[in-house]
Protein backbone atom coordinates (compact mmCIF):
# COMPACT_ATOMS: atom_id res chain seq x y z
CA UNK A 1 0.00 0.00 0.00
CA UNK A 2 2.78 2.46 0.86
CA UNK A 3 4.22 1.61 -2.07
CA UNK A 4 1.30 2.31 -4.37
CA UNK A 5 1.14 5.68 -2.49
CA UNK A 6 4.40 6.62 -3.01
CA UNK A 7 4.67 6.06 -6.70
CA UNK A 8 1.06 7.85 -7.13
CA UNK A 9 2.92 10.71 -5.30
CA UNK A 10 6.02 10.74 -7.45
CA UNK A 11 4.27 10.31 -10.69
CA UNK A 12 1.84 13.14 -9.60
CA UNK A 13 4.78 15.38 -8.87
CA UNK A 14 6.30 14.13 -11.73
CA UNK A 15 3.54 15.48 -13.98
CA UNK A 16 3.20 18.84 -12.11
CA UNK A 17 6.97 19.64 -13.11
CA UNK A 18 6.73 18.30 -16.50
CA UNK A 19 3.52 20.56 -17.04
CA UNK A 20 5.20 23.48 -16.13
CA UNK A 21 8.69 22.82 -17.60
CA UNK A 22 6.37 22.71 -21.26
CA UNK A 23 4.65 25.95 -20.24
CA UNK A 24 7.92 27.33 -19.68
CA UNK A 25 9.04 25.88 -22.53
CA UNK A 26 6.79 26.84 -24.70
CA UNK A 27 6.75 30.36 -23.76
CA UNK A 28 10.46 31.20 -24.32
CA UNK A 29 10.18 29.36 -27.73
CA UNK A 30 7.29 31.68 -28.44
CA UNK A 31 9.04 34.79 -27.04
CA UNK A 32 12.31 34.16 -28.54
CA UNK A 33 10.63 33.18 -32.24
CA UNK A 34 7.68 35.31 -32.59
CA UNK A 35 7.77 37.85 -29.86
CA UNK A 36 5.25 40.06 -31.72
CA UNK A 37 2.37 37.23 -32.08
CA UNK A 38 2.95 36.45 -28.71
CA UNK A 39 2.42 39.59 -26.76
CA UNK A 40 -0.81 40.64 -29.00
CA UNK A 41 0.59 42.47 -31.72
CA UNK A 42 0.48 45.24 -29.79
CA UNK A 43 1.37 49.16 -31.03
CA UNK A 44 1.66 52.27 -29.18
CA UNK A 45 -2.18 52.44 -30.69
CA UNK A 46 -3.67 49.28 -29.98
CA UNK A 47 -3.53 45.46 -31.50
CA UNK A 48 -3.32 45.06 -35.04
CA UNK A 49 -5.52 41.35 -34.54
CA UNK A 50 -8.41 43.57 -33.66
CA UNK A 51 -10.81 46.27 -34.86
CA UNK A 52 -9.99 49.36 -33.38
CA UNK A 53 -12.63 52.45 -32.92
CA UNK A 54 -12.36 54.74 -36.07
CA UNK A 55 -14.54 58.17 -34.94
CA UNK A 56 -12.79 60.59 -37.15
CA UNK A 57 -12.78 60.85 -40.87
CA UNK A 58 -9.45 61.60 -40.78
CA UNK A 59 -8.64 58.18 -40.46
CA UNK A 60 -9.55 54.71 -42.46
CA UNK A 61 -12.69 52.77 -40.99
CA UNK A 62 -12.86 49.34 -40.53
CA UNK A 63 -15.70 46.77 -40.69
CA UNK A 64 -18.54 47.18 -38.35
CA UNK A 65 -19.09 45.27 -35.33
CA UNK A 66 -22.46 44.08 -34.70
CA UNK A 67 -22.88 45.70 -31.04
CA UNK A 68 -20.59 48.27 -31.58
CA UNK A 69 -20.89 52.45 -32.67
CA UNK A 70 -21.62 51.23 -36.24
CA UNK A 71 -24.90 49.13 -35.01
CA UNK A 72 -26.00 51.96 -32.72
CA UNK A 73 -28.25 54.85 -34.34
CA UNK A 74 -27.00 56.58 -36.83
CA UNK A 75 -29.52 59.22 -36.63
CA UNK A 76 -28.06 60.36 -33.76
CA UNK A 77 -24.36 60.52 -35.60
CA UNK A 78 -23.12 57.88 -33.69
CA UNK A 79 -19.87 56.71 -35.47
CA UNK A 80 -17.16 54.75 -35.04
CA UNK A 81 -15.66 51.83 -36.68
CA UNK A 82 -15.13 48.50 -34.84
CA UNK A 83 -14.22 48.51 -31.57
CA UNK A 84 -15.07 45.23 -29.65
CA UNK A 85 -13.37 46.36 -26.58
CA UNK A 86 -16.21 49.32 -25.87
CA UNK A 87 -19.22 48.66 -27.68
CA UNK A 88 -21.21 51.92 -27.24
CA UNK A 89 -19.91 52.60 -23.63
CA UNK A 90 -19.84 48.40 -22.27
CA UNK A 91 -16.06 47.15 -21.99
CA UNK A 92 -15.76 43.43 -24.09
CA UNK A 93 -19.00 43.34 -25.49
CA UNK A 94 -19.05 42.29 -29.18
CA UNK A 95 -20.20 40.25 -31.80
CA UNK A 96 -20.89 39.37 -35.25
CA UNK A 97 -24.93 39.49 -36.33
CA UNK A 98 -27.13 36.82 -36.47
CA UNK A 99 -29.41 38.49 -38.18
CA UNK A 100 -30.94 36.53 -41.47
CA UNK A 101 -30.94 37.84 -45.41
CA UNK A 102 -34.88 38.58 -44.78
CA UNK A 103 -34.44 40.84 -41.62
CA UNK A 104 -36.39 43.72 -41.25
CA UNK A 105 -33.50 45.22 -38.63
CA UNK A 106 -30.68 43.46 -40.60
CA UNK A 107 -31.86 45.82 -43.84
CA UNK A 108 -32.53 49.04 -41.98
CA UNK A 109 -28.78 48.66 -40.01
CA UNK A 110 -27.58 48.66 -43.25
CA UNK A 111 -30.06 51.43 -44.66
CA UNK A 112 -28.42 53.45 -41.97
CA UNK A 113 -24.90 52.44 -42.39
CA UNK A 114 -25.44 53.46 -46.01
CA UNK A 115 -26.66 56.71 -45.22
CA UNK A 116 -23.89 57.34 -42.81
CA UNK A 117 -21.15 56.56 -45.28
CA UNK A 118 -22.92 58.43 -47.67
CA UNK A 119 -23.31 61.24 -45.37
CA UNK A 120 -18.78 61.49 -45.21
CA UNK A 121 -18.65 60.87 -48.90
CA UNK A 122 -17.80 57.19 -49.65
CA UNK A 123 -19.84 55.29 -51.67
CA UNK A 124 -19.34 52.05 -49.28
CA UNK A 125 -18.45 48.37 -50.64
CA UNK A 126 -20.42 45.73 -49.11
CA UNK A 127 -18.05 44.82 -46.52
CA UNK A 128 -18.26 48.19 -44.73
CA UNK A 129 -22.08 47.83 -44.32
CA UNK A 130 -21.99 44.29 -43.02
CA UNK A 131 -20.29 42.23 -40.42
CA UNK A 132 -17.26 40.30 -40.14
CA UNK A 133 -18.16 36.27 -39.19
CA UNK A 134 -16.61 37.04 -35.33
CA UNK A 135 -17.29 41.24 -35.42
CA UNK A 136 -13.91 41.76 -34.56
CA UNK A 137 -12.57 41.88 -38.36
CA UNK A 138 -9.29 44.27 -37.86
CA UNK A 139 -8.84 43.64 -42.18
CA UNK A 140 -10.33 45.75 -45.02
CA UNK A 141 -9.97 45.13 -48.35
CA UNK A 142 -8.00 47.37 -50.49
CA UNK A 143 -11.60 47.86 -52.25
CA UNK A 144 -12.66 48.88 -48.75
CA UNK A 145 -9.77 51.61 -48.02
CA UNK A 146 -10.14 53.07 -51.84
CA UNK A 147 -13.75 53.80 -51.37
CA UNK A 148 -12.76 55.62 -48.02
CA UNK A 149 -10.54 57.98 -50.12
CA UNK A 150 -12.61 60.81 -50.85
CA UNK A 151 -13.95 60.92 -46.66
CA UNK A 152 -9.86 61.07 -46.11
CA UNK A 153 -8.93 63.07 -48.16
CA UNK A 154 -11.04 66.02 -47.43
CA UNK A 155 -10.54 65.32 -43.98
CA UNK A 156 -6.96 65.57 -43.73
CA UNK A 157 -6.20 67.54 -47.55
CA UNK A 158 -3.94 65.07 -48.16
CA UNK A 159 -4.00 64.23 -52.33
CA UNK A 160 -6.14 61.16 -53.23
CA UNK A 161 -3.62 60.32 -55.30
CA UNK A 162 -1.09 60.03 -51.82
CA UNK A 163 -3.68 58.46 -50.32
CA UNK A 164 -4.00 55.49 -53.38
CA UNK A 165 -0.32 54.93 -53.21
CA UNK A 166 -0.34 54.94 -49.41
CA UNK A 167 -3.19 52.21 -49.45
CA UNK A 168 -1.13 50.22 -52.18
CA UNK A 169 1.90 49.96 -49.63
CA UNK A 170 0.10 48.64 -47.03
CA UNK A 171 -1.38 45.89 -48.81
CA UNK A 172 -0.64 42.64 -48.00
CA UNK A 173 -1.17 39.77 -50.55
CA UNK A 174 -2.75 36.27 -50.08
CA UNK A 175 -0.95 34.37 -47.82
CA UNK A 176 1.66 31.76 -49.78
CA UNK A 177 0.42 33.75 -52.97
CA UNK A 178 -3.07 32.02 -53.19
CA UNK A 179 -4.39 31.69 -50.02
CA UNK A 180 -7.22 34.18 -49.27
CA UNK A 181 -7.28 37.15 -50.72
CA UNK A 182 -5.61 40.47 -50.35
CA UNK A 183 -6.13 42.70 -46.76
CA UNK A 184 -5.01 45.64 -45.28
CA UNK A 185 -4.90 46.30 -41.53
CA UNK A 186 -6.67 49.41 -40.56
CA UNK A 187 -4.42 49.96 -37.69
CA UNK A 188 -0.92 49.67 -39.58
CA UNK A 189 -2.82 51.96 -42.32
CA UNK A 190 -3.86 54.94 -40.15
CA UNK A 191 -0.48 54.27 -38.36
CA UNK A 192 0.77 54.98 -41.50
CA UNK A 193 -1.57 57.30 -42.84
CA UNK A 194 -0.62 59.33 -39.48
CA UNK A 195 3.41 59.22 -40.24
CA UNK A 196 2.49 60.48 -43.45
CA UNK A 197 1.17 62.97 -42.40
CA UNK A 198 3.92 63.96 -39.97
CA UNK A 199 6.55 64.16 -42.32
Amino acid sequence: MLILLRRSVVFAVVMMAGTLVYAFIGTGVAQLFFKNQANGSITANGSTLIGQNWKSPAFFHGRPDDAGPYAANAAKHISGGDNPLVANGVPGSSGATNLGPRSKVLLNNTRALVAYWHSMGVNPTPDLVTTSGSGYDPDISPADATAEIPMVAKATGIAPGTLATLIKKETHGPQFGFLGASYIDVLQLNEALVALEHR
